[in-house]
C-alpha cells in the first residue's frame, strides 16, 4: 500500500490530468522515528537544535527535513534512512535513541565530542552500511554486537579512546570494505579472522598498543584477497616479514613503521605487482634491500631509516631518482 495521492473528484478531466502531473503525496513519518529523533534532539544541544525546526524530522508542510536527516518512503510512511550530524561540537554520551532508527543505512556523527561507549543496541541497525564515529572521545571496548551489522561496508572508529581487544566479531561483516581503527588504545593481537573478509580493501590499526606478528595475522590460507592498504604502524609488533605476505597480490600500501620487527626483507615482497608505498622505518630490520625493489614499475616511496640495513649499490632505472643516506632510501 503506497502513500495516498489526493485528487479532487469535482474537477474536469483536463484538470484532473494536470493535477496528476503535480500530485501531492501525503505520507506521515513513522512515529517510532519521530520519537527517536526528538529524543536525540533533546540530548544534542543548541548547535543542532536551532536547525531542527518543526515536529516532523522528515519535513512537514512548508518546513523542510531537519538538517542532516534523510528520509525515504516505505508504504504509507516515511522513515529515516540517513543521519549526518558532524563537526558541530556535540558533547555527551552516544545518543542511544539512534538505535531505534531501524531503517538507517548511514550514521555519521564524526568530529564531535561524544563520550562513553557505543551501546550494544547498535546491533539493531541491520540495514546500516556506513558507521562513521571517528574524531570523538568514545571509550571502552567495541561492542561485539557491531558484528551483527551484516550490510556494513564502511566502519570508521579512528581517533577515539577505545580500549580492549579488537573484537573478532568484525569478521562477521561480509560486505566490509574499509575498517579504520587507528589512533585508539587497542591491545592484544589483531584477529586473524579479519583475513576471511573477502571484500576488505583498507585495514588501518596504526597507533595503538597491539602486539603479535604478521605471520599470525595472515595464517589463514587465502586471506585478505582484496586488501589494498595495510597500516600496522606505531604498535609493538615483533617478528619478521613472512614471505607469504607476497601472496597479497592487490596490496598497494604497506605501512610497518615504528614497530619492533626484525629480520630481513623477503625478496618476494618486491614482486607484489601493485605495490606503490612501502614503509619499514624505525624497526630492527637487517640485511640488504633486495635489488628488485629498485626495478619495481610502480613503487614510488620506500622508507627504511632507523634500521640496520647493510649499504650496497643497487641498480635503478633512468625513470627513478634515488637519494641515499646512512638511514634512508627515498624514491
Amino acid at each position: 500500500m503506497a502513500c495516498r495521492r489526493v485528487v479532487s473528484s469535482g474537477f474536469p478531466l483536463i484538470l484532473i490530468f494536470l493535477s496528476l502531473l503535480n500530485v501531492a503525496v501525503l505520507c506521515k513519518t513513522l512515529k517510532r522515528d519521530v520519537k527517536a529523533l526528538n529524543e536525540i534532539k533533546a540530548s544534542l544541544g543548541w548547535r543542532v537544535v536551532y536547525a531542527w525546526v518543526g515536529d516532523d524530522p522528515c519535513g512537514d508542510g512548508d518546513l523542510p527535513p531537519w538538517s542532516g536527516v534523510t528520509c525515504s518512503t516505505q508504504g504509507d510512511y516515511r522513515v529515516v534512512t540517513e543521519l549526518e550530524v558532524y563537526a558541530v561540537s556535540i558533547v555527551g554520551p552516544f545518543p542511544t535513541a539512534v538505535t531505534n532508527l531501524l531503517d538507517l543505512t548511514r550514521l555519521d556523527l564524526h568530529n564531535n565530542k561524544l563520550t562513553g561507549p557505543i551501546p550494544p543496541q547498535i546491533g539493531r541497525l541491520k540495514r546500516l552500511k556506513t558507521l562513521n564515529l571517528r574524531w570523538n572521545k568514545l571509550q571502552d571496548a567495541i561492542p561485539p554486537e557491531i558484528g551483527e551489522l551484516k550490510q556494513l561496508t564502511h566502519l570508521y572508529l579512528s581517533f577515539n579512546n577505545f580500549k580492549g581487544e579488537i573484537p573478532k566479531e568484525l569478521a562477521n561483516l561480509p560486505e566490509l570494505r574499509y575498517l579504520l581503527l587507528h589512533e585508539n588504545r587497542f591491545i592484544g593481537r589483531i584477529p586473524p579472522e579479519l583475513g576471511t573478509l573477502q571484500n576488505l580493501r583498507h585495514l588501518d590499526v596504526g597507533n595503538n598498543h597491539l602486539v603479535g606478528t604478521i605471520r599470525e595475522l595472515i595464517r589463514i590460507e587465502g586471506c585478505f584477497p582484496a586488501l589494498r592498504n595495510l597500516y600496522l604502524n606505531n604498535n609493538y609488533l615483533t617478528g619478521g616479514i613472512p614471505a607469504q605476505l607476497a601472496n597479497l597480490k592487490n596490496l598497494e600500501i604497506l605501512y610497518l613503521s615504528y614497530n619492533k620487527m626484525s629480520g630481513i626483507v623477503p625478496y618476494g615482497l618486491a614482486h607484489i605487482p601493485r605495490l606503490t608505498n612501502l614503509y619499514l622505518d624505525h624497526n630492527q630490520f637487517t640485511g640488504r634491500i633486495p635489488d628488485a625493489f629498485y626495478k619495481h614499475p610502480f613503487l614510488k616511496e620506500m622508507y627504511i631509516e632507523g634500521n640496520s640495513f647493510r649499504p650496497g649499490v643497487n641498480p635503478i632505472g633512468d625513470h627513478k631518482v634515488l637519494e641515499v643516506s646512512d638511514t634512508e632510501f627515498l624514491f
